[in-house]
């Protein structure tokens, strides 16, 4: 009963009208803007001791994940080629959210007792409406949700791969996860921005690669599958699929395998990915945030959804197996090792990025429970228990719980966007401004 209040039709309603609310207020920024935006992300890069670069590779690592490979067939069965349209509607309304809650985050953010940054949705909540029992209470569901889908059914996914594929034993690949994990968090988001920063466009580039690879066996497909797209897009269904496959999508990310209508953009982990860039602002790391979003959904999930149009699906099949079905179909078995691969290191991945949203928010909550207490290796003792035991156990309970947390988590971020709408600048320098 509580999940279905917590996840009703509404909820979908009110992370687009969000999004389209920043979107009229902007402008249309994110398309009218995106050759400034662009020159401002991927063509400049920061400079501090964690650059741009380094935080949107990081927040990257937590976007780009089995979604991108679920979420697409999930949407292609569900609406048809059309919906595949409004994914890419869906994600450019989205990109507006990211953009005001990154923002905002930078806006308020603070150094904390440890010398460090600060930032996130708690912490808006905080110094820009006065509530920090607010702030307390999604730092709280934050935390939970990092133990659930940031770690426990991410780490499933990837012993789940690994078992199935390379035959290895269930306890080998807890302890292997397990301590490929500790190697990374220990070290801190300096480690973690490191090793986003080669790791992230490395698996992202392989993964592109070879779609591309399959897509040039198939170009003659390419233009009618386009036309199939927009032609499709206005039939009954198709809307309903494509926006359910880009929220669906962004939520198998985290580990959410089903009935989930959620997003990145929304739920507010982007502004604590972004807290720790320096030498930066509010307005560059929304770019960033918008950046992020745009890559994920319009090319990774795009090039995932021609893929699968243009080989063709079989019936019967849908997510992983459809889309394993389509890359084996023309690269032979390698395909399918391929995109079994592609999910264990995005699953990977995304851990290690929850591990830097859960561990701010429980020194968050340190902070202010327990002042001058030092407990924040607590938090990391905890998260490396939920990721072996999410390689050995069965999950159908942490989904369901995961999901219910994952909404909660959202409810009160998006309503702090609403009260401080007001406070959210969108860049106004022309173009032609910036190239003088």
């Amino acid at each position: 009963m509580l999940h279905e209040i917590v996840w009703g039709p509404w909820t979908m309603f009110l992370f687009l009208g969000t999004g389209l609310f920043f979107t009229v207020k902007s402008g249309g920024f994110q398309i009218r803007k995106l050759p400034y935006w662009w020159k401002k992300t991927v063509g400049s890069l920061g400079n501090g001791s964690v650059s741009s670069f380094q935080t949107s590779c990081t927040a990257l690592a937590a976007t780009i994940g089995t979604g991108n490979i679920v979420g697409v067939a999930t949407a292609l069965t569900a609406g048809g080629p059309g919906a595949v349209f409004w994914l890419w509607i869906s994600a450019l309304i989205g990109m507006a959210t990211a953009y005001a809650e990154t923002s905002l985050g930078q806006k308020y953010r603070y150094r904390g007792p440890d010398g460090a940054w600060q930032c996130g949705p708690m912490v808006s909540m905080e110094r820009g409406l006065g509530c920090r029992s607010m702030g307390l209470i999604y730092a709280l569901f934050a935390v939970l949700a990092s133990l659930g889908m940031g770690s426990m059914v991410q780490a499933n996914a990837v012993s789940e791969t690994l078992r199935y594929e390379a035959g290895m034993k269930t306890e080998i690949v807890a302890a292997l996860v397990t301590a490929l994990t500790a190697a990374v968090v220990w070290g801190g988001i300096r480690r973690i921005s490191r090793m986003a920063s080669w790791f992230v466009p490395l698996s992202a580039g392989i993964y592109f690669l070879f779609s591309v690879w399959v897509l040039a066996v198939c170009r003659r497909r390419i233009p009618a599958v386009l036309l199939q797209i927009v032609k499709e897009a206005w039939t009954p269904g198709a809307a309903g699929g494509g926006i359910a496959g880009f929220l669906f999508s962004r939520n198998v990310r985290f580990g959410l395998a089903r009935g989930v209508f959620s997003n990145e953009a929304g739920l507010g982990t982007l502004a604590v990915l972004h807290g720790a860039a320096e030498d930066t602002g509010p307005e560059e790391q929304g770019m960033w945030a918008m950046f992020e979003v745009f890559f994920d959904t319009n090319v990774i999930c795009t090039l995932t959804a021609l893929v699968i149009l243009c080989v063709g699906g079989a019936p019967g099949l849908d997510g992983a197996a459809l889309t394993s079905f389509c890359f084996t179909k023309i690269l032979g078995s390698f395909g399918g090792i391929l995109v079994s691969g592609s999910m264990a290191v995005f699953a990977f991945a995304t851990i290690i990025a929850w591990y830097y949203i859960g561990r701010q928010m429980f020194s968050y909550l340190a902070e202010h429970l327990c002042p001058g207490a030092d407990i924040e290796y607590l938090y990391t003792v905890l998260y490396l228990l939920a990721v072996w035991l999410g390689c050995v156990c069965r999950l159908e309970l942490v989904w369901i719980v995961s999901d219910l947390v994952n909404g909660l988590m959202a409810y009160p971020n998006l309503l702090s966007l609403w009260l401080l709408a007001e406070h959210v600048r969108f860049p106004r320098t022309e173009i032609a401004d910036e190239e003088k």
